[in-house]
């Protein structure tokens, strides 16, 4: 039995650099607006919602490309060994 096609993690960072560039300003947001001696109380919840985001967004993209890379590997169905077109199967 062969390997399942896998995803590239080269692939998931270029999906997901943008996403976390602006995880990293919100993040960054979140503290900033923070009032000093109040900044875990002020910024804490923002962040652990922030990062939960991102987190479900980055298995939702992983296991997307991992679905393209099984997708890829196999010849799209109706297509003959001899790259013609399948047999009908059965009039309507």
């Amino acid at each position: 039995m062969s390997a399942a096609p896998q995803l590239s993690s080269q692939d998931l960072l270029v999906q997901l650099r943008g996403r976390f560039e602006k995880l990293c300003q919100d993040v960054t947001d979140a503290v900033n607006a923070a009032q000093p001696g109040h900044v875990i109380n002020q910024s804490e919840q923002k962040v652990k919602d922030l990062l939960a985001d991102f987190r479900q967004a980055t298995f939702e993209a992983a296991v997307q490309l991992r679905t393209d890379a099984a997708a890829a590997a196999f010849p799209p169905s109706g297509a003959s060994p001899d790259g013609g077109a399948s047999a009908k199967q059965g009039a309507r």
